[in-house]
């Protein structure tokens, strides 16, 4: 495969903008060529709240990705969270007109298109169609119908729902920024590309992203995506807990959490004080590491219960529904210090903390395979897969065009001048689509 198709992903966080440009090596491995990232001002909770200050922010963060690498940034993959996000389960079926053929992709997509004619709630939209096991006719759980004869197909359906508002919002501020919305993702399933292992999905595992406004859940199964949640709050609700429980302004908290916090009110000592600098003039703080701590547990254990809740509703409990793999934290949150234990101690499950050094090439920058990072990685991930299959497409398609052109050279000349060689039309995902009604919208919006 070529190596120069690159991909940008695009990471509009409530904390920091990342955008990292990459692409695939001689392995298969990504290799990040430029990285920029920014201080995010216009966004709350996951969601854009003032655009102007988030264009700037994008235009920053990829300023400083295209020194880094010397490329031009054109198109991005787009992250999105936040609270309006969520997900339910859909189950639809096409009967074909021809049950002497075999099921192809066309037919998958006729039924995905399908669910993508659901009626949502006024103001809401379908963001993926996720399809999760088959049924062909009568015989039920079918991971993968192509190449089956059949004449129904049946799919049940993990489908996520966001506000078109927020999701508009955001392809403003990227095209405002001067840059190409090649495609919107839902954050957590990204994430969980860039950290889990295809033996965690299978055997079960969920996914906890804590970022600095949500908390986004991803839970598969059976190599399937089975659940997806966004809680609307993250690390940004610990330090303002901190920040009001020892009166201090929010950097100082911030640095708090960061150098001395800990999930585990145990493990400190009462004589264990950090002095704070007071404002203008005034007296020095004394905060006692054990307080410190005792805010920070009360808050995380209260996110760690919100999300453990979401793994019971998903069945977690069931015989069927068991996440054997246990659990996955990424994020900048994630690095807390203790906080593995307390999720372990709170939900009786594994823990480990997911750093998105899987599928990066081997002399990646120490600092990218942070966990801060695990949802930029993710989303470029995302839009290296998409070059690729564009890639393929065009090849099938060429490949068609030889063929025939081979056929019809070889006959008498007074061939048959029905056939007129024409590529495969490329078949557009509904994605493409509604991002081409996105730019619609937006260009007549100007």
């Amino acid at each position: 495969m070529g190596n120069n198709k690159i991909a940008v992903g695009l990471d509009i966080g409530t904390t920091k903008i990342v955008a990292m440009i990459g692409r695939k090596n001689d392995y298969g491995k990504i290799e990040v060529v430029g990285i920029g990232k920014a201080k995010s001002l216009g966004v709350k909770r996951g969601v854009v709240s003032n655009i102007t200050q988030t264009i700037q922010s994008i235009q920053q963060a990829v300023d400083e990705a295209e020194s880094v690498s010397g490329l031009k940034i054109e198109d991005v993959v787009v992250g999105i969270a936040g609270q309006h996000i969520r997900s339910l389960h859909h189950s639809d079926y096409i009967t074909r007109n021809n049950a002497d053929e075999v099921i192809d992709a066309l037919d998958i997509e006729n039924l995905v298109n399908q669910v993508h004619k659901l009626v949502m709630l006024p103001g809401e939209e379908i963001i993926h169609v996720l399809p999760q096991e088959f049924k062909v006719d009568s015989q039920a759980d079918i991971k993968e119908p192509i190449g089956m004869y059949g004449g129904r197909l049946e799919a049940n359906f993990h489908v996520v729902v966001g506000q078109v508002s927020s999701i508009r919002n955001i392809g403003r501020c990227v095209k405002s920024a001067g840059l190409d919305l090649n495609e919107i993702t839902l954050e957590p399933l990204a994430s969980a590309q860039a950290v889990l292992s295809q033996e965690e999905k299978e055997a079960g595992v969920a996914l906890i992203d804590i970022g600095g406004g949500t908390t986004d859940l991803a839970i598969f199964k059976d190599g399937i995506i089975r659940h997806t949640a966004v809680i609307p709050f993250g690390g940004n609700v610990i330090t303002d807990d901190i920040k009001e429980g020892c009166s201090i302004i929010e950097k100082q908290a911030e640095l708090l959490k960061i150098k001395f916090g800990s999930a585990w009110p145990g493990e400190n000592k009462e004589t264990e004080i950090v002095s704070i600098p007071g404002l203008r003039g005034r007296e020095p703080k004394e905060i006692t590491l054990k307080n410190l701590s005792k805010i920070i547990h009360a808050r995380v254990q209260e996110i760690i219960e919100h999300v453990y809740l979401e793994i019971k509703n998903y069945g977690h409990e069931t015989a069927k529904g068991k996440l054997i793999a246990g659990i996955v934290l990424t994020g900048g949150g994630s690095q807390l210090k203790h906080l593995r234990q307390l999720v372990e101690y709170i939900t009786g499950m594994d823990a480990r903390i997911g750093y998105p050094n899987e599928h990066l090439a081997g002399e990646s920058d120490e600092a990218l395979t942070s966990p801060s990072y695990a949802t930029a990685v993710g989303l470029l991930m995302e839009g290296l897969e998409k070059e690729n299959k564009l890639e393929e497409d065009e090849e099938v398609a060429l490949e068609s065009i030889e063929q025939k052109e081979e056929i019809l050279n070889t006959e008498e000349p007074e061939a048959d001048p029905g056939i007129k060689t024409k590529p495969k039309p490329k078949t557009r995902t509904f994605f493409e689509k509604f991002t081409e009604g996105l730019k619609d919208f937006l260009d007549n919006a100007e």
